[in-house]
């Protein structure tokens, strides 16, 4: 397949958890697929009580990111280098690198040199509310939308499509059930979720569950015993729901687009 993903966003693990069925078909398909990551996750919560409690977060995960990547089929990561805001009582107020801080056109800056060296046909990021409000998955919605309308000023042909990783607002219900230690638990699904109608992209990902479940669980430090994700079996309805099927919605167009939704990211391109 003669076509380059790009997927944009702001920690390790948002790329597993969200769309990592997609990346691997892709890759598996022969596309270029490519993964751009802000930070280094260095404010995330140690969930695995075997991993030392002193470790170097920002390394830690960076090297389990690096391991997603290997178990879909990607190549390493690309990294920002900018710093995680965390959230709750790790939030980064006085960190001026942390992404929370960072003018959101020098993040597009920095996307739109990527982009014009990756050339990607179609990008992927996080959807308005960046799934569940973290400032960060917002701030990288936010620099890497301007950076694909900007992108026809610094490359030509310039990417033809733009998807958000979505949430349909029944299945974060079912999510907020199982997982309620999670960060969807108290949020309006109504509100961060989306409705059937909205979607652009609905993708059976079942023959990539494998690896998409290696990938989740390269994110040691993140889906450990005492992680929200710890308690979910392949037998259960949620965890089903979210290795089989992956939804987005569209965020930017280039050209004509299929009739809605399609089954394919490229649906239509030449």
């Amino acid at each position: 397949m003669d076509k380059t993903l790009l997927a944009i966003f702001a920690h390790p693990d948002d790329e597993a958890f969200g769309i990592g069925g997609t990346l691997t078909r892709y890759a598996q398909a022969g596309a270029t697929v490519r993964l751009i990551c802000a930070t280094r996750g260095e404010s995330g919560k140690i969930t695995d009580p075997d991993i030392d409690p002193d470790s170097d977060v920002g390394v830690l995960r960076e090297q389990e990111l690096k391991d997603a990547c290997a178990a879909m089929g990607l190549e390493p990561p690309i990294f920002l280098d900018y710093h995680d805001s965390g959230r709750e009582e790790r939030t980064q107020h006085s960190n001026k690198r942390a992404l929370m801080h960072v003018p959101e056109d020098e993040i597009e800056r920095a996307l739109l040199q990527h982009i014009a060296d990756i050339k990607p046909d179609v990008m992927l990021t996080f959807d308005p509310h960046g799934i569940y409000g973290h400032i960060d998955h917002i701030k990288i919605h936010r620099a890497t939308t301007a950076a694909f309308w900007a992108a026809g000023g610094v490359m030509q042909p310039a990417p033809r499509r733009l998807f958000y990783t979505v949430l349909v607002a029944d299945r974060m219900k079912e999510m907020q059930q199982s997982r309620p230690n999670s960060p969807l638990a108290k949020l309006d699904a109504d509100v961060y979720g989306v409705s059937e109608d909205s979607l652009a992209a609905v993708l059976d990902v079942t023959a990539y569950v494998d690896q998409k479940e290696k990938a989740v669980k390269a994110h040691r430090s993140q889906t450990g015993p005492t992680s929200s994700f710890a308690n979910i079996s392949r037998d259960n309805e949620t965890w089903r729901e979210m290795f089989r099927r992956e939804t987005l919605t569209l965020g930017g167009l280039r050209g004509s687009f299929p009739a809605l939704p399609v089954d394919d990211l490229f649906a239509g391109l030449d």
